[in-house]
């Protein structure tokens, strides 16, 4: 359905530049036409036609030259980039999220002017939540359309894909949400991303080793690539900090009862959860700890409970649980405070909504492969493939959730998330202590002991 929104918009765009061009072309032609009529007139009304005829080849270079310039401004190409996101099937509401805040980024450029003059064309594509699709769009892209660079990209099993065609055909890919680590260390060039799974374990084993300090810790993770990795990198770390772990257990995405599991950690008097699971996955577990009266000291989220419509839907039994985050509309980097406030404004606008921490994950891609572009043309360069790529090598840009530069292997180098609780139905920061605006509630009120 986008495929076809799009395809109409861009058509009618074409439609308009068109018809601009035939109306710059007649209202020169007759411009020039009249103008050499005029001066004919005055000619032959002075008696002085030959002389006076002179001048007037001079006023029809001037027009010639202003209708050349002109009809040029209206006929310039477009610079085209894609994006691929999963916009139906199983993934399509965190793909939407990031189509919303890459066309945030598109707008901002193409209001300024676009790049060196040339608006910026976003072509979207829908990948169905598949890998085969998301192969297919990509070859279309790259091969076809002739996007000079992509952005987007929600989970790993969509993201690889794409870069692989990026690959081949030289094309920049600045991916918005990928975390495993062996895609980056694949040889390839062309692949850039603005998240890493390490942005995540650091924080969290932090806190935990320098702050809660657990004495029966559990790692719960769900049966996909991310939250697997995610789990043994938080287990290594914690165990070159001297925390011991007593249960590490993977469940599948969507489980639809956790009792048991339940049942397992009370009877290891377990006081600190991490568990990876996802949204979901969290909202069936915590009303199930409620139900069944187990109250851990503190439970940790670090996927899918750092936004406000999983506050609102959890409710009060919400309270006091533990998550990541890399941005939100009241925490941003400092020194980024305006440009996260017109991110927020232009979102608004555009979508009615507030923005969330995915969105900002389409945007800051986007922002990035933008700038790189802007540094190419700036230079009066190409804009081809190993030219992007270089400028993305050099890229240092300051933006509200992470400075973003990359290492060799096109990771971010700064990408850090925050560890936040929640605390009266709003997200409070809680570590690290620099950057804190509320101390860490903990242990957890008893569920018999809340109000």
């Amino acid at each position: 359905m986008l495929d076809k929104t799009t395809s109409k918009i861009q058509y009618r765009v074409s439609s308009i530049e068109n018809l601009a061009f035939k109306f710059v072309l007649f209202f020169s032609f007759n411009l020039l036409q009249s103008s050499v009529r005029w001066l004919e007139i005055i000619s032959i009304a002075e008696g002085d036609r030959e002389v006076l005829c002179k001048p007037s080849w001079s006023a029809v270079c001037f027009l010639l030259f202003f209708f050349w310039c002109t009809t040029a401004t209206v006929v310039a190409e477009p610079i085209k980039i894609g994006e691929i996101n999963p916009l139906t099937g199983r993934l399509a509401k965190q793909g939407l999220e990031i189509h919303q805040g890459v066309a945030v980024a598109v707008a901002e450029v193409n209001d300024r002017g676009g790049l060196n003059g040339r608006r910026v064309e976003l072509i979207s594509r829908d990948d169905q939540s598949q890998p085969d699709v998301a192969i297919s769009r990509a070859e279309e892209l790259c091969g076809w359309r002739k996007v000079v660079g992509l952005t987007g990209g929600y989970v790993d099993s969509l993201v690889g894909p794409i870069s692989e065609v990026a690959k081949k055909y030289e094309v920049p890919y600045v991916a918005s949400a990928s975390l495993q680590k062996e895609l980056s260390q694949d040889e390839n060039p062309y692949f850039f991303r603005v998240a890493k799974l390490q942005g995540f374990i650091q924080p969290i084993c932090n806190i935990l080793s320098e702050q809660l300090r657990p004495r029966r810790l559990a790692i719960l993770y769900a049966a996909t690539p991310g939250s697997t990795e995610f789990a043994h990198g938080l287990e290594k770390c914690l165990h070159s900090r001297g925390i011991a772990l007593h249960v590490m257990e993977k469940f599948r995405p969507g489980t639809p009862d956790f009792t048991p599991l339940i049942g397992k950690l009370a009877s290891l008097n377990i006081d600190v959860i991490v568990s990876g699971g996802f949204s979901a996955d969290h909202l069936l577990f915590v009303r199930q700890l409620k139900e069944n009266r187990v109250s851990p000291k503190a439970y940790i989220g670090p996927f899918g409970i750092a936004y406000k419509s999983f506050i609102r839907e959890m409710g009060e039994n919400g309270e006091y649980l533990y998550s990541t985050c890399a941005w939100d509309p009241e925490i941003t980097l400092p020194g980024t405070e305006k440009i996260s406030e017109a991110f927020v404004e232009r979102f608004r606008r555009m979508f009615q909504s507030e923005p969330n921490t995915t969105n900002m994950h389409g945007y800051t891609s986007t922002r990035v492969l933008l700038t790189a572009m802007g540094n190419v043309v700036g230079r009066d360069k190409a804009l081809t493939g190993p030219n992007i790529r270089k400028a993305l090598t050099e890229l240092d840009l300051l933006l509200p959730m992470e400075r973003v530069a990359f290492d060799k292997h096109g990771d971010p180098l700064h990408y850090q998330h925050l560890v936040v609780q929640i605390q009266n139905g709003r997200l409070q920061v809680v570590y690290p202590p620099d950057r804190a605006t509320a101390a860490p509630i903990y242990p957890m009120p008893k569920w018999g002991e809340r109000k």
